[in-house]
């Protein structure tokens, strides 16, 4: 048995002996259970079945006792006859030659004898079936038997009356189910599956795992709600749903109006382009273009992604809505009279762009930096021009950040729902539906469901078409041969087109942060702008008394749970999104293209609907979670999680597997591959997934709406309670103050994870 092993069973037997099983009601960090760990609601595993009669806990003790039957000493003779055949002992068969003998450990190239090899693969055998059996068990049990007693209503007619119950997992469940998980993968590396890496083994049961937990299994609870009707279920009201009219008709061609899913597809596709086409701008304009002012450019490509919801579509309103600065200024200068051209699809696409270029930008700019210059430098020897080099070269090297950018801009888009509410109008896309069928005046959350596996479908056909414009082609730049080359210069035509893109939207991004800042202190921005401090006076004032000090502003609570729950998601995001890029890019195993799928899958569903599936999903046993800070925690990570795999999958395909290969060659693991090799080639998409992982716990709305409580207020929640009253003054200024605070953590986490090193030259310009 491997060490891992061992240890995951030392692990599962002391959380079963020490442990509560059950969660705890003070919350998962409160010490109060101390007080009594033998009382039925803190009481290990072993203790609920001894004393408080939860007999049906008991096979989880057998799935840990069966594996530790193989430490048990072998009889006498079973014992001699393998020291005999050289087994057991602590020397070897004498060689022939006599140069071994004495040796403490086999000659290289001895095979060991077939009888030790079948025991391996009963270890194997056995820690697989009681993994793999252990975890139905535990959740079979966990969700036929909750609060009330018998969940099923086959169930309660074959057992009548049952007077047992149980709440959701604590501590030691926890710690049992991953126990139970990694003893499955280590038996399956054991019987040699992925040549027997048990780190990459562990890795894919891992996210497989907590994937279908938190996304697959919330997600399907509602969309199997398309099929409710008021007395059942019916097949044919999903088709119903699925195929209105309202959502497909074609009407745009005959003088009426099109469907929400073409005009949700048509805004995704130029959201996508757009975000793309200025995301790569400004990655050559950071990278090829030696650019002098490099850190104030990326502080304005990254500004729009630290801003909260809401507050980019508001700003552009204030700017050049019907009564926006901008739009007066053009009244009265140029005569051009006020419209309201900004409500509808004008006004979404421009700021679902300045809010999803930045993400596009984090992911061009570590496949721009990835790119060779060996390859440039061959084609110039060979006398092509700068335009055919970047046309044949740079571009197809970029393909596989600019599919992914592409694909992750047009998901964000489709998913969005903080800009259309604002800036819709009459243009109508599907998340704002979704939304006002939960939330509306009538609560129609099979209709929603239907919306939501509509949208399912259009994220579906993205991936297929993503996946089809890469095909099969090899995009490696990395390798482990020496490059200390330089890029070539780019074409005169892109070196005008990236400065005529990208200084103007700068300076559209300057004024749009402008309106911001200058929201924040003024009374009432648009009415009256006299100067004041009331607004931060009022979110973060600090008072001293006879206790100390008293952090009476009304936005301290909202703001420390929101850094904590920021803090704690942001590194676990990134950790398995990158985790999760690692084995797409580098492993081959069965269902690689559905895992792929399903780890997207959160990305794709509007947060709305996430929301309402962990209510749906965690608000029972086996995993009870509504109301406390994880699920936020686990909202965040899988919601996030995407971004960090398609930046890690860009960085990773631009990296030689020949590299991998030497490592394991020296006889290191997949960890230490990973650890030494992998992670300081990729860090500009380390540094994307944390950032992108840090600033959506912040500033996301849609998917915790639902989810923060009057305890675990965010300040998303906060912000949105603001505009609501009007009070958009108060609104702006807390805004500006996420801002600032986000943007020093994206300068710590920069500082933290470094730059990546190629030992390239610098660009002489």
């Amino acid at each position: 048995m491997s060490r891992a092993a061992r240890w995951w069973l030392a692990v599962g037997w002391a959380a079963m002996l020490l442990l509560p099983w059950y969660a705890l009601e003070d919350g998962l960090f409160s010490l109060a259970w101390l007080r009594d760990p033998w009382g039925e609601d803190a009481a290990p595993l072993i203790v609920q079945v001894l004393r408080h009669g939860r007999i049906w806990l008991a096979p989880l003790l057998l799935a840990f006792a069966v594996p530790l039957l193989f430490y048990l000493p072998p009889l006498a003779g079973e014992g001699g006859a393998k020291r005999r055949m050289g087994v057991v002992g602590a020397t070897t068969p004498p060689s022939s030659s006599g140069r071994d003998a004495g040796h403490p450990h086999p000659p290289f190239g001895h095979l060991p004898p077939p009888a030790g090899e079948g025991k391996r693969r009963t270890v194997a055998l056995a820690l697989m079936l009681c993994g793999a059996l252990g975890l139905v068990w535990l959740f079979g049990q966990g969700f036929a038997i909750g609060a009330r007693g018998l969940s099923w209503g086959w169930a309660k007619e074959l057992y009548g009356d049952f007077e047992g119950r149980q709440f959701g997992l604590g501590y030691g469940g926890m710690i049992v189910a991953v126990a139970l998980l990694f003893l499955l993968t280590e038996g399956w590396a054991m019987r040699g599956a992925l040549r027997g890496d048990a780190f990459v083994l562990g890795s894919i049961g891992l996210v497989v795992a907590t994937t279908m937990l938190f996304v697959f299994l919330p997600v399907g609870l509602v969309l199997v709600g398309a099929a409710r009707v008021e007395d059942g279920w019916s097949l044919l009201a999903v088709a119903k749903r699925v195929t209105s009219s309202d959502i497909w008709s074609l009407g745009c061609f005959a003088g009426a109006t099109c469907g929400t899913f073409w005009k949700t597809l048509l805004l995704a596709v130029v959201v996508g382009a757009l975000s793309t086409a200025l995301g790569t701008a400004f990655a050559l304009l950071a990278v090829r273009m030696g650019f002098r002012w490099q850190g104030a450019l990326r502080l304005f490509a990254l500004l729009p992604i630290i801003t909260p919801p809401f507050v980019v579509g508001l700003a552009i309103i204030l700017l050049v809505g019907r009564t926006g600065a901008l739009t007066v200024l053009m009244d009265d200068w140029l005569g051009i009279p006020p419209t309201r051209w900004i409500y509808g699809f004008p006004g979404m696409a421009l700021a679902q762009t300045l809010s999803f270029t930045p993400i596009a930008f984090l992911i061009m700019i570590g496949v721009v930096q990835g790119i060779s210059p060996t390859m440039e430098e061959a084609a110039l020897t060979l006398r092509a021009s700068p335009a055919r080099l970047f046309r044949t070269i740079t571009l197809p090297l970029m393909r596989p950040g600019l599919a992914n950018a592409f694909l992750v801009g047009v998901l964000e888009s489709i998913s969005d729902l903080g800009n259309p509410v604002i800036l819709a109008g009459n243009y109508d896309v599907l998340s704002v539906q979704i939304y006002f069928a939960l939330v509306g005046a009538q609560v129609d959350g099979g209709r929603a469901a239907g919306l939501a596996i509509v949208l399912l479908g259009l994220a579906l056909a993205v991936f297929v078409l993503q996946a089809f414009w890469l095909g099969n082609r090899s995009y490696t730049t990395v390798a482990g041969k020496g490059d200390a080359g330089t890029h070539a210069p780019l074409p005169r035509a892109i070196r005008r087109a990236v400065y005529w893109t990208t200084l103007p939207w700068i300076g559209f991004t300057i004024a749009v942060y402008a309106t911001i800042a200058f929201g924040g202190f003024v009374t009432n921005v648009g009415r009256d702008h006299s100067f004041t401090l009331s607004h931060f006076v009022d979110l973060f004032s600090i008072e001293t008394g006879a206790g100390g000090l008293a952090w009476t502003g009304g936005a301290w609570k909202s703001l420390g749970t929101t850094l904590e729950t920021a803090l704690i998601a942001a590194p676990l995001t990134a950790l398995l999104g990158l985790l999760t890029a690692y084995v797409l890019a580098r492993q081959v195993f069965a269902g690689k293209g559905a895992f792929e799928f399903i780890t997207m899958l959160s990305f794709a569903i509007p947060g709305t609907v996430i929301g309402l599936s962990y209510i749906v999903a965690f608000n029972t046993p086996p995993v009870e979670l509504t109301g406390t800070m994880a699920i936020l925690v686990i909202c965040f990570i899988f919601r996030d999680m995407p971004v960090g795999i398609r930046a890690g999958v860009a960085a990773l395909s631009q990296i030689d597997r020949s590299l991998d290969e030497s490592s394991l060659t020296l006889r290191h693991g997949g960890f230490a591959t990973v650890r030494r090799v992998i992670l300081p080639l990729i860090r500009p998409a380390i540094v994307a997934a944390l950032v992108f992982g840090l600033v959506r716990a912040m500033t996301s709305l849609s998917a915790v709406i639902f989810l923060a409580t009057a305890r675990h207020n965010l300040s998303t929640t906060y912000i949105v309670a603001q505009i609501e009253t009007a009070r958009f003054g108060t609104a702006i200024a807390y805004s500006a103050a996420l801002i600032a605070i986000m943007a020093a953590l994206i300068l710590i986490i920069q500082w933290l994870v470094g730059e990546r090193r190629l030992g390239r030259r610098a660009l002489q310009t």
